[in-house]
């Protein structure tokens, strides 16, 4: 279980460490850094997919990602004592990103390459990965450094020393797309899966064309797609060899009197049927509403048979009427048995409903001069971290 989220010079997020916990849900107003948080963690889970790159270039390139404000805000500038203003740089620019566990810890700083650097090339404002770490323990120190990759070379401690098992690392790709060696660095290799396990869903589509909504040739599927295509075949994985039971309750949850089945036509293809009361026949997913077809989605992505180690939902209240989001919010807290979740959300019922979990880790973002902070979150609120490259 991920302990502590930090992130530095991102956005917003100039400087931000927050605790995780089994269940966490984000608030905050409006452009209060939800999306920035949510962005930085999806882009910290791109470096085991080996995008982390071309990540930053779909935002615009490395530049335009970095916080736009001063280096350092003074007590002054708070106040209103002096105006706000910046000065040379102390510090060269990096995008800090990093997280600690149970097992072990990782960071990556990235940076542009020095002017020239690379010689004639058409990839001159391509980020380069300046520093990776992954260390043991929920706190990095120097003593339990494992893997310390520095531009091109990568090594690993060996008993009390260390060995150097790369010199050629590219500078655009994360060590977990170029080193896999089991036997000298098995951490490399359980944290990339680890971090490929986690599931993003923030974008499940409704409209008439929706894949969703269409009968689709099924397979067994654990795991619902991001989109949400594969709905019947997911909904029919559970019922097979998933918790039908809390797949029929929340189906009653929210839908009180419904049932759900999976038609499978002859030609294999399955389709959603929902049997709901006062009606004569179950409807297709062509014929239901959006909010009724979203809400089996998010039934269907939370209920997988196969957990991942961290599921994060971003507004999971979108086209949802009000009276489903206690039902929702229910299901998340069933999810959280099993798996780590992030939520972040507007809706102040879903937000009450998660919050009335006792193991619900609550959160919310406010903006001071452009930064996005934890409101409440003093010096000594902010879990222990520590940057390996914090003076470069």
């Amino acid at each position: 279980m991920i302990h502590t989220l930090a992130i530095g010079n991102y956005r917003s997020l100039l400087n931000l460490v927050i605790p995780f916990g089994r269940l966490n849900v984000i608030t905050g107003e409006n452009a209060s850094g939800k999306s920035n948080l949510y962005k930085a963690l999806r882009l910290l889970s791109e470096t085991a997919q080996g995008g982390v790159i071309n990540s930053l270039a779909r935002e615009g390139g490395l530049n335009s990602t970095f916080w736009a404000g001063p280096e350092n805000i003074s007590n002054r500038m708070r106040k209103g004592e002096v105006e706000i203003q910046g000065g040379p740089l102390q510090k060269a620019a990096r995008l800090r990103l990093g997280f600690s566990g149970d097992d072990f810890g990782y960071s990556i700083s990235l940076g542009l390459p020095p002017p020239g650097n690379l010689g004639p090339t058409a990839f001159a404002l391509d980020p380069e990965i300046k520093r990776e770490c992954i260390w043991a323990g929920n706190s990095y120190r120097p003593a339990s450094l494992l893997v310390d990759r520095t531009g091109a070379t990568v090594k690993v401690r060996s008993n009390r020393s260390w060995e150097v098992i790369s010199q050629h690392t590219s500078n655009f790709e994360s060590i977990f797309s170029q080193v896999a060696d089991p036997e000298k660095a098995p951490e490399i290799i359980a944290l990339r899966e680890e971090i490929k396990g986690w599931r993003f869903y923030d974008h499940f589509r409704s409209d008439t064309e929706a894949p969703a909504r269409l009968p689709q040739l099924g397979t067994r599927t654990t795991v619902l797609h991001h989109d949400g295509r594969d709905l019947a075949a997911a909904l029919q994985t559970i019922i097979e060899i998933g918790d039908v039971e809390a797949l029929n309750a929340a189906v009653s949850d929210g839908f009180p009197g419904a049932r759900l089945n999976v038609k499978v036509q002859e030609d294999g293809r399955f389709d959603v049927n929902l049997s709901q009361e006062g009606l004569l026949r179950p409807l297709s997913a062509s014929e239901l509403s959006d909010g009724t077809l979203r809400y089996l989605l998010w039934v269907a992505a939370l209920l997988t048979p196969r957990p991942p180690p961290l599921m994060v939902l971003n507004e999971p209240e979108t086209s949802l009427h009000p009276d489903l989001l206690p039902a929702l919010g229910r299901l998340i807290i069933r999810a959280a048995s099993a798996t780590q979740v992030w939520v972040v959300s507007h809706a102040s019922r879903l937000i009450a409903t998660l919050e009335a979990s006792e193991e619900c880790n609550s959160l919310q973002l406010a903006k001071s001069l452009g930064q996005t902070e934890v409101i409440g979150q003093g010096l000594l609120d902010r879990p222990l971290w520590q940057w390996p490259d914090k003076n470069k």
